[in-house]
């Protein structure tokens, strides 16, 4: 990742690929305002979030690969409209609360299965306490009372396809999902079908898990009430739970949201 300040040779290549497509900046490994400028003029150009960051959906952008599934500055500027909040709220959210990228290099979309969720997931559609049991038994890494067994990137996708052998609706609830990571059970509360019509609409692009995210937020008065009021460390509390403290995401959040609101011109406005 790239940003406003560093000097490398990094950046002096990206100065290079800015030039190559036409944008006016000076070769010098600097990145300085002039090359912020170019980056937030070729993420407008290329309908990216214009945050000024150099990470792999802009460099993307630059190679000329296709990211219309990715999020875009109008799909930000749009869930500020639906939550009544300004920009910078929901810049300051997806800089924190995300995990960068919603979709992994084989463009399959960002997920983590969760083998405690799926034991309770089996209960709720019909399981009997002892099926699920003999399922733990001969299971433990895909039905378990304890978190852990992760995988990471692809092979949680692996992990996903076993679950569903098992019971695919359940599976597909078990798992966080995207950019945001939301969990596949919330599907009715965010207006969805079905978990399966939740599943394609994360599976499509960006702009759809941004929109769940909404929903989760909008769906929740007293996480909405907190964003609406600036009140980060109770939308950190309510997002994250209450161990948020540990990994300072309420000082996170608010010093985001300082950075976003306070830039004077700022693009994304």
């Amino acid at each position: 990742m790239l940003k406003f300040g560093d000097n490398n040779s990094d950046v002096t290549l990206l100065q290079h690929r800015l030039t190559h497509l036409g944008y006016t900046v000076t070769i010098n490994g600097n990145f300085d305002a002039d090359t912020l400028t170019a980056v937030h003029q070729l993420q407008r150009d290329k309908g990216l979030v214009i945050d000024g960051l150099v990470g792999n959906k802009t460099i993307s952008a630059l190679l000329k690969r296709d990211i219309r599934h990715l999020l875009s500055q109008q799909d930000i500027n749009n869930a500020a409209a639906l939550l009544d909040v300004d920009a910078a709220s929901i810049m300051a959210l997806k800089s924190v609360e995300s995990r960068g990228n919603g979709f992994l290099n084989d463009g399959r979309v960002v997920i983590l299965y969760e083998r405690h969720v799926m034991r309770k997931r089996l209960r709720a559609n019909g399981y009997t306490v002892a099926h699920v049991a003999n399922l733990q038994n001969k299971y433990p890494n895909l039905v378990n009372a304890k978190t852990g067994g992760y995988r990471g990137y692809s092979a949680e996708h692996y992990r996903l396809q076993l679950a569903a052998s098992i019971h695919n609706n359940s599976a597909l609830e078990s798992c966080s999902w995207g950019l945001f990571q939301i969990m596949g059970y919330h599907w009715e509360r965010l207006g969805y079908s079905s978990v399966t019509d939740f599943v394609g609409a994360m599976r499509a692009n960006e702009g759809n898990q941004l929109h769940a995210f909404v929903q989760f937020i909008k769906t929740d008065k007293k996480l909405h009430n907190a964003l609406t009021h600036g009140d980060w460390a109770t939308v950190a509390r309510l997002y994250n739970g209450p161990a948020y403290k540990k990994n300072n995401y309420d000082t996170r959040l608010q010093n985001a949201y300082a950075q976003f609101n306070n830039t004077e011109g700022a693009p994304w406005a």
